[in-house]
């Protein structure tokens, strides 16, 4: 099974604000950057949107080691969060209504398909493809916000 390595990243100019996220798409000596930006969302939000863009440019199943920064989505995927929220009619351990929910729904569907192994980065750091997702998320916001 082929092996595709992406790194994503999520960034905004307040909370919530502007927001940009990125992808870095490495399959063998292929290198694909995708980013986008949204108007007025979360920092969480864009490093959901980021890891759900990345999986949606895949053109068929495959193997996936997904370097994240953010512990959200880290956490909430290797520790089973999403199939507790389901089971609890989307609500929180506090029973408050999980956050981004239509993101997780989407994320759930598309980790179906693919096998996702999550490798918890630090964000800002020296890892050289997590340093370009955020440039280009950051990109996005400079570029698009008026």
């Amino acid at each position: 099974m082929k092996l595709v390595e992406i790194y994503t990243d999520g960034a905004c100019s307040g909370n919530p604000g502007a927001g940009g996220w990125a992808t870095v798409l490495i399959y063998k000596d292929n290198i694909k950057e995708i980013s986008g930006y949204e108007k007025s969302t979360t920092n969480n939000r864009m490093e959901l949107l980021a890891v759900i863009k990345a999986l949606q440019a895949l053109k068929e199943p495959c193997k996936i080691k997904l370097y994240t920064d953010s512990a959200y989505v880290v956490n909430a995927t290797i520790n089973n969060w999403t199939e507790k929220w389901q089971k609890n009619n989307w609500k929180t351990s506090s029973k408050d209504n999980v956050k981004n929910q239509d993101l997780w729904e989407t994320l759930i569907d598309l980790l179906t398909v693919y096998n996702v192994e999550w490798i918890k980065v630090k964000g800002h750091s020296d890892n050289k493809y997590n340093n370009r997702c955020d440039e280009l998320a950051t990109g996005e916001i400079k570029k698009n916000a008026c």
